[in-house]
């Protein structure tokens, strides 16, 4: 079976530790543990019934719901199945540029849009070394994860060549927190290149793990700004992977242009009654704010203790972790004796064989894999 290139492959993580895929531990995929919420899997109960009809195309419940969670209005929001395919739609408008700027390493899911369009993809890498010492200075601090104010620093910006004056043949594509660092940008560190560049897409999957009070989000720019794209992602957050949910936010001029293009009935009736659910459910987005700071604070120091591993301050729901030995061997042994799967960084160049990432999970699950590294790394 061919070694995967994103996260979450229980059929191949099962299949190398011998074992079915219900039995593996995922920390591959960043997840919450949390859900899905039960607001979700009311809305999927309760709108069985509308599977013998098509979906409204126009997905108006659904946008008035999620330009209320986003406060912004609904004309200005674009629901997708999962934003990777709005992602696809972004990088069809950025491949008509002279070259788009990515921030790496990168989303490998980024480089397959832009290369289907064939667009000239121009790379701005983070400089890890730096980066090091900037989570070093910080993590001496005792709130360092449970706010995550302090992980935005001032001195931070981002790696792409801003011109003197605007460049409207060029375009910016990053995340924000950043996969795989964890990294998160302030909005003034963005901001100069939405002004100056043809078109800024910022993707914004993991910022609603932030409280509102904590997010450097963009959103509120977009009525300023019609270069500007934000994406955002409903399954990590809320659990919901299989359903493929997600949701453009950008000038309706743009979204009307994606609209025509694209398949009439890209969301489902059931994911799109869950998804205007859960963006409604305050309880669960305050259990996960209350839960992911101490989860990965502790996490953190599990990891930083094992000899051979220094994990990365990180803003969302994971933690890059740097080994001085192979990932590749550790990854292997903690399948075949623990059924624990971590996931490589083999798809991002620039990190190679001695990164790798976690999820944050349960603190029950979080120390099963401390336990589990302990016992591997001492092998």
């Amino acid at each position: 079976m061919i070694r995967p290139v994103h996260g979450g492959n229980l059929a191949w993580a099962a299949a190398l530790a011998g074992c079915p895929p219900s039995a593996i531990l995922d920390f591959s995929a960043s997840i919450s543990p949390l859900g899905p919420p039960e607001s979700a899997l009311a809305a999927i109960q309760a709108h069985l019934s509308s599977l013998t009809a098509y979906p409204d195309p126009d997905y108006g419940e659904l946008r008035t719901a999620l330009g209320e969670a986003l406060n912004v209005d609904r004309d200005w929001i674009l629901p997708g199945n999962g934003s990777a395919e709005l992602l696809t739609w972004a990088a069809w408008d950025l491949s008509k540029l002279e070259a788009t700027y990515l921030v790496t390493p990168a989303f490998g899911d980024y480089w397959r849009a832009l290369s289907a369009f064939g667009a000239q993809v121009l790379k701005c890498p983070l400089e890890l070394e730096s980066l090091d010492a900037e989570a070093g200075s910080r993590l001496g601090t005792d709130d360092f994860s449970v706010s995550n104010r302090s992980l935005v620093s001032p001195s931070l910006r981002l790696p792409v060549p801003l011109a003197l004056d605007a460049d409207h043949r060029r375009g910016l594509l990053l995340n924000n927190p950043h996969n795989p660092t964890g990294l998160l940008f302030g909005r003034e560190a963005i901001l100069p290149y939405v002004k100056q560049f043809g078109m800024v897409v910022v993707d914004e999957a993991f910022m609603d793990f932030l409280p509102p009070s904590e997010q450097e989000t963009l959103i509120d720019a977009v009525e300023e700004f019609p270069n500007l794209v934000i994406l955002r992602s409903l399954t990590k957050f809320y659990s919901l992977p299989g359903l493929r949910l997600g949701c453009a936010i950008a000038h309706p001029d743009i979204l009307r242009r994606w609209q025509l293009l694209r398949d009439p009935w890209p969301v489902n009736a059931l994911a799109a009654a869950a998804a205007a659910a859960v963006v409604r459910d305050t309880v669960f987005e305050q259990q996960t704010w209350d839960w992911l700071p101490v989860a990965r604070r502790e996490l953190f120091e599990g990891l930083a203790n094992l000899p051979g591993l220094q994990p990365f301050a990180g803003a969302a729901n994971f933690l890059l972790v740097k080994a001085s030995m192979s990932v590749s061997s550790i990854q292997k042994s903690l399948l075949e004796r623990h059924r624990i799967l971590i996931r490589d960084c083999l798809s991002f160049p620039e990190l190679g064989d001695r990164f790798f990432r976690v999820a944050v999970r349960s603190r029950a699950d979080n120390l099963r894999l401390i336990a589990g590294l302990k016992e591997v790394i001492s092998h």
